[in-house]
């Protein structure tokens, strides 16, 4: 089965944003600057990348 995976990398800080803003980060496990996940690409994980997209960079990786 080919899933399709989202490398996210956080680049900016969290410092000074608004809370949703902090949770999404949180919610998506980047704990600060350089710390970087892989998630599903599914509409929600791609909906919180949305809400960041200014903190963060996206990679899309085939696993």
């Amino acid at each position: 089965m080919n899933t399709q995976k989202l490398s996210v990398t956080q680049v900016r800080s969290a410092i000074g944003r608004p809370h949703p803003q902090r949770a999404v980060l949180k919610g998506l496990g980047l704990r600060g600057i350089g710390s970087k996940v892989e998630v599903a690409n599914t509409p929600s994980f791609r909906g919180m990348v949305k809400k960041v997209m200014h903190l963060v960079e996206v990679q899309e990786k085939k696993s």
